[in-house]
């Protein structure tokens, strides 16, 4: 059967217009994109190579976090699947807890993860369980809970730490069951222990946050 470019470009657009306008080698062979063709749309410049075996539609509108989406597709395994999470300093910023301006890309991937990794991020190794991840357009990121869990293992600096937590919890991201029955919650996958202590800490923030308001401080 002979491959029909309209149905294969339809094909191509909706995997990268799920990823701000950028796509894998594997996804646009997936596509009905060989090789041959590939160097033939990369060379005309109808897609712009980003990376090694990473691609973006030359006319696709500018999306955010760009480099967020790159560094997922780069991260992939070989069945395709994005193993990078983007997690502790970058999560803060993402999520808008604190006042992080991060200077490199965090992000966590698997104990196994081989891949050489440049310069220009922090690499941490957890096994992520599904409920401690969120998905977004092109990437993922790990919850504001385990961000701030995180962030509290790994000593950040108390005052930025502090707020990220008030702004949590003025964001709705801490629930009131997880501050009044610390007990209840378990540790997160990747983490030796540590959340009865962080718990304590939560509550003690959101205590003096409350204390606050009830005498008229913000």
């Amino acid at each position: 059967m002979r491959a029909n470019p309209a149905e294969n470009e339809q094909k191509l657009f909706l995997i990268a217009d799920g990823q701000g306008g950028y796509f894998t080698a594997k996804q646009a062979r997936s596509a009905g994109y060989y090789n041959r063709l590939r160097y033939y749309h990369a060379e005309k410049g109808h897609w712009l190579a980003v990376d090694r075996g990473v691609y973006r539609l030359r006319n696709y509108p500018a999306s955010e976090r760009e480099d967020l989406i790159r560094w997922s597709l780069w991260s992939c395994d070989r069945k395709g699947n994005p193993q990078a999470v983007f997690s502790h300093h970058t999560a803060l910023a993402f999520h808008q807890l604190g006042d992080i301006m991060p200077a490199k890309i965090h992000f966590t991937v698997p104990p196994k993860f081989r891949k050489k990794i440049s310069g220009g991020c922090v690499v941490h190794r957890a096994a992520l369980p599904p409920e401690d991840i969120e998905r977004h357009e092109g990437f993922f990121v790990t919850t504001p809970f385990r961000t701030l869990f995180d962030a509290h293992i790994h000593g950040f600096e108390p005052d930025q730490l502090q707020k990220a937590v008030v702004d949590a919890y003025k964001k709705g991201f801490i629930p009131d069951f997880k501050i009044n029955n610390p007990k209840t919650a378990e540790d997160p996958g990747g983490v030796a222990g540590g959340m009865g202590d962080f718990m304590a800490y939560v509550a003690q923030i959101i205590s003096g946050y409350r204390n606050s308001l009830a005498h008229g401080r913000p």
